[in-house]
């Protein structure tokens, strides 16, 4: 569709109006080369336009408006988070397709983005495929300011015989930021994201403190709960500390990557080219000396970076007591805190970590699990930044215990076990970086802790599971090695799925190869639970083995379901994969061991004692338990 543009400058002190056509297909007006277009990429990608910007050539538009101004309103420098008012002035003609972005580091060349479309493919989601010039941040339209397009905010430019010749409008619009520790810039384009040109620069601004110490989140290093590690970003290299308790302290490791670590392949990846951004400085220290299920106050930074402000968390149950309260779920990623378009959006994400939030503030939480597709980054590194942020209110109070998924790990030749795109380029380096687990080594993400009454069994997907692997015969070891006399329940858990009712896209959603593999070692080892994400719904099984159901729940007093573990029948399923992302819808027709099924946003509930396991998932639509059932099993 053609836009129409009317340009104003003045001959001889007189105005004159020109008509311009902004078309697609007329590369001068906006520079962009026929050959980027989409269009043979449309019908089996669902590409959106604003993804594809990377795509275009992006030049200054041939504008002579005198008027034209982008302006910013906010804390200067800026804070840790604001919210950033960017207003564009002088406008003639309001159109639909005038956009801002937000750029970062502010001197990035927004001009020179790569051509090739085939090396935006690496993001690894070719249903929805997440592109983002390096580097807008995030972008909005103008017209999420309701009065732009009516200009309803009008400056008279021009009198002639006291009666005002020419008006033009203006437009705000907000964006959430974050310490991000580079500069930032506003740049006004217009054309949309079909036919962008750039009109304004705003400055750029600075960060109040690019060395604050920010995002600090926890987790446990073993079954005890008398020590808890405390991880956080800062662009200060030094080492800094934790302070805890009453008086004590530990001095912080420093790590980071560059983009030198970032994996590639014949075509650049996002991580390693369009989509890098600087992490700084990954500072991560043990609280030792403490006890389970306490409550403690820490802050954590030097005398010359800052401090964070004093946080109190609580220690989780130690493995071996009797009650353990646990939330879990997978898939959640991240989303927008303003009307931004981003290259990447789980839209359920806050909402559900907002939800896990209160039960933490309330004291019901005694640790959390993220079973793999953790922020959603893909080689879009600023991503990580803002999903530490999102997750900052739970994950600064509880342990927050994670799994590796494919969008975090998988990349060509890299050792992964499925050589597609989906990490961006990232190969697990940022992931291990920013959330250190129990493992034995980096590159080997598998674990298992206790805590309570359930002993959790914690692998990669992504790694080699097949029997003569050293991950195989770890799940294989650590299963063995329980002590069912002090936690009785086992729960194996990690990203894809063993079962699914979703068959998936290009590649299916369950491999049979896995399952074949290493459901043996869940029967042989009497496993109780088994949750896994990947899946973006809610789904709960039979006992269910070889793809069959070998017995069924029955149903207590108040008609619960409770499956009876006492003479052990086979393992339970069920995915949990709704915390985020676009949920998959089911099909008509799914199999005999699928009993509850729910595509909506949420999280599950994991309750133990004993002698039960209480589970519920909770689903954000109605804001409530839909769905419960119980695990039993009589002592002997």
């Amino acid at each position: 569709m053609e836009m129409a543009k009317r340009i104003w400058f003045s001959l001889v002190g007189q105005p004159i109006f020109l008509l311009v056509l902004f078309s697609p297909l007329i590369p001068f007006v906006c520079g962009r080369n026929v050959q980027n277009s989409p269009s043979g990429l449309y019908g089996f990608t669902g590409i959106s336009s604003f993804r594809l910007i990377n795509r275009r050539s992006l030049l200054t538009c041939p504008d002579p408006n005198p008027y034209l101004a982008i302006n910013v309103t906010s804390v200067d420098p800026l804070a840790n988070e604001q919210n950033v008012t960017v207003t564009v002035s002088g406008v003639i003609i309001p159109d639909k397709s005038d956009w801002v972005a937000m750029i970062s580091p502010s001197d990035s060349d927004v001009s020179s983005c790569p051509v090739n479309s085939i090396m935006y493919q690496q993001t690894g989601d070719f249903s929805s495929l997440p592109l983002l010039c390096h580097y807008p941040v995030k972008a909005q339209f103008l017209s999420m300011d309701p009065s732009y397009l009516k200009c309803g905010k009008k400056e008279c430019r021009t009198h002639a015989s006291n009666v005002c010749v020419l008006r033009t409008c203006s437009g705000s619009i907000t964006f959430h930021v974050v310490n991000i520790r580079t500069d930032i810039e506003f740049v006004f384009f217009t054309g949309g994201f079909e036919t962008p040109c750039i009109l304004r620069r705003s400055q750029p601004l600075k960060f109040a403190n690019p060395k604050m110490p920010l995002y600090g989140h926890l987790s446990s290093i073993d079954s005890t709960a008398t020590s808890m590690r405390l991880t956080w970003v800062s662009g200060d290299r030094s080492p800094q500390e934790v302070q805890y308790g009453d008086g004590k302290s530990q001095k912080s490791t420093v790590s980071t990557f560059t983009r030198g670590d970032m994996c590639t392949s014949d075509l650049a990846s996002p991580a390693k080219d369009f989509g890098w951004h600087d992490p700084g400085y990954i500072h991560s220290a043990v609280m030792t000396g403490l006890q389970s299920s306490q409550t403690y106050s820490y802050r954590y930074g030097s005398e010359s970076a800052g401090w964070s402000e004093k946080i109190n968390f609580h220690t989780p149950t130690a493995g071996g007591s009797d009650k353990v309260r646990i939330v879990a779920f997978g898939d959640m990623g991240k989303a927008p805190r303003d009307l931004s378009v981003e290259h990447f959006i789980q839209p359920g994400s806050i909402m559900v970590i907002e939800a896990i939030e209160k039960e933490v503030a309330s004291g019901n939480v005694d640790a959390v699990f993220h079973i793999g597709d953790i922020s959603y980054a893909t080689g879009f590194l600023v991503e990580w930044d803002y999903f530490l942020h999102l997750i900052h209110p739970v994950a600064s109070r509880v342990s927050y215990m994670t799994a590796i998924g494919n969008h975090e790990r998988d990349y060509v030749d890299s050792g992964s076990v499925y050589e597609t795109p989906d990490s961006g380029g990232e190969c697990g380096i940022p992931y291990e970086t920013y959330f250190p687990m129990p493992s034995s080594s980096k590159d080997k993400p598998w674990y298992s802790i206790d805590m309570g009454s359930i002993h959790f069994t914690v692998i990669s997907t992504e790694h080699d599971w097949t029997q003569e692997s050293e991950q195989y015969k770890w799940i294989e070891k650590d299963l063995a090695s329980v002590d069912r006399s002090k936690t009785p329940w086992v729960i194996f858990t990690g990203h894809r799925p063993m079962y699914s009712s979703q068959g998936g896209g290009i590649i299916p959603s369950v491999d049979q190869r896995f399952t074949k593999a290493v459901e043996p070692l869940l029967m042989k080892h009497k496993v109780d639970l088994v949750l896994f994400g990947h899946v973006h719904n809610y789904e709960r099984s039979c006992f269910l083995y070889e793809g069959e159901c070998k017995g069924m729940p029955n149903k207590d007093k108040s008609g619960l379901d409770t499956y009876d573990n006492t003479n052990y029948t086979a393992p339970i399923h069920a995915i949990i994969g709704m915390a985020g992302f676009s949920l998959d819808a089911f099909p008509i027709i799914v199999g005999k061991w699928s009993l509850v099924r729910a595509s909506e946003f949420g999280y599950f509930r994991i309750q133990g004692t004993k002698e039960q396991l209480s589970l519920e998932f909770v689903s954000m639509r109605t804001e409530n338990v839909e769905d419960k059932f119980n695990i039993i099993k009589a002592k002997r």
